[in-house]
């Protein structure tokens, strides 16, 4: 009998955090923070938050990321917020990415939300 071959890549959580920092910086994305939230947060293991200069610019963020998770063959669950571009938020199963624009950054202060968690240090070079 012939198992089924999986359908998207398996890969660690901080493994894809680095990645998708990466994509987000490539793309000029303002102020790239992750947090690891395992143990407090039910739905995810990392939060990442990203500042666009407009809308324009948030949405090139959310289409790059979109484009990259298809080429690297990375699973993602959901998008929301794209028409708008105020606040795009993925769903990309253990982690939950916020591209905002800069005012609301600080308004939504996900970071804040989130302090408890530990400050992932991200190799952006």
């Amino acid at each position: 009998m012939k198992t089924k071959a999986k359908k998207f890549k398996e890969i660690e959580t901080q493994d894809k955090v680095q990645l998708v920092a990466k994509w987000l910086d490539e793309k000029q994305g303002n102020d790239v923070a992750a947090i690891d939230v395992q143990g407090i947060c039910p739905i995810a293991e990392s939060v990442m938050v990203v500042g666009a200069k407009g809308v324009r610019h948030a949405q090139a963020l959310a289409d790059f990321v979109l484009e990259q998770l298809s080429k690297e063959n990375i699973e993602y669950l959901g998008l929301e917020g794209y028409k708008s571009g105020d606040w795009i938020l993925f769903d990309l199963n253990d982690i939950i990415l916020h591209i905002f624009q800069e005012e609301n950054r600080g308004f939504y202060n996900v970071e804040g939300l989130w302090s408890e968690g530990k400050k992932i240090e991200l190799n952006l070079n």
